[in-house]
């Protein structure tokens, strides 16, 4: 069972996707809870709602189709992105793989949903958008092994992490400059478990594509990562601890520039696709 935040007469609420029978609100699942998807987390709560969803009447689900999703949540405590994680992307880039992960933090005015246009800023004449998969955490996590981190990982996420390139290119010093403006990561629709992704006892099998307007741009699999979801947990929770809710964006297989009327997309197989136009901030 999936979690979302559906838009409802201008209103957004927490909600549960069922691949096969669709979409159902929080609140005819669980009377009285007026939290977010966040709050659901931190909590601890997705579990008992899955069974709630899984007992109730089909009459309590919309279709997919007939819904519009926002933004899971809107404000993540922290969102931990990593620079240079495929392998392949960093030869593009001339750039050599770091040795340890290079990460950096965006603030949650960077949140946008699927659907909601990223807005280019003037400052930056060319702003890529990366496909990525995000590793959202769903316990208290510190100083984990490798092999116990993704017991810490409550689900999975398609996102969008922007860069105004040409800011980051002047000097490295500029990545949270280049990397925190308005628009600058989306996520959603869906967060899917991690059980219902692992097909096996890792992800390496699953691929990630930046899509730019329709057409593929870069397409690769975990496997290709140089540092796996499992050490990227393991080795930032040894730096600081993760809370329920944080996300770690784990790195794009290749970034799109991007202009005003353009449309930019992450599909991820078994997770989803997320869709956002571009306009000129």
């Amino acid at each position: 069972m999936r979690l979302a935040t559906i838009r409802t007469d201008g209103t957004e609420l927490p909600a549960v996707v069922d691949p096969q029978r669709g979409v159902a609100r929080v609140a005819d699942l669980l009377p009285g809870f007026d939290g977010d998807v966040l709050a659901i987390l931190v909590e601890g709560r997705w579990a008992e709602l899955a069974k709630l969803a899984d007992a109730a009447p089909d009459t309590v689900f919309a279709e997919r189709s007939a819904v519009a999703f926002g933004a899971p949540y809107r404000h993540p405590r922290l969102i931990c992105g990593i620079g240079l994680n495929y392998v392949d992307h960093a030869a593009d880039l001339s750039e050599q793989v770091p040795e340890e992960p290079a990460s950096f933090i965006k603030g949650d005015h960077t949140v946008i949903g699927p659907g909601e246009p990223i807005p280019l800023p003037s400052q930056s004449m060319r702003t890529t958008a990366e496909a990525e998969l995000g590793l959202v955490i769903g316990r208290y996590c510190r100083n984990v092994s490798e092999a116990d981190a993704l017991d810490h990982v409550a689900g999975v996420v398609a996102v969008l992490d922007q860069t105004a390139e040409d800011i980051l290119e002047r000097n490295p010093r500029f990545l949270t400059r280049s990397k925190n403006f308005p628009g600058f990561f989306s996520f959603g629709p869906e967060i899917v478990p991690l059980a219902e992704v692992l097909g096996a006892a890792d992800l390496s099998a699953v691929e990630v594509s930046t899509v730019l307007n329709g057409q593929v741009h870069r397409t690769n699999s975990v496997a290709r990562m140089r540092f796996s979801p499992e050490f990227l947990v393991s080795f930032h929770s040894a730096v600081m601890p993760l809370q329920p809710g944080d996300i770690i964006s784990t790195g794009t297989p290749g970034a799109a520039h991007i202009r005003p009327g353009d449309t930019a997309e992450c599909r991820i197989p078994g997770v989803g696709v997320l869709t956002n136009p571009v306009v000129q901030g």
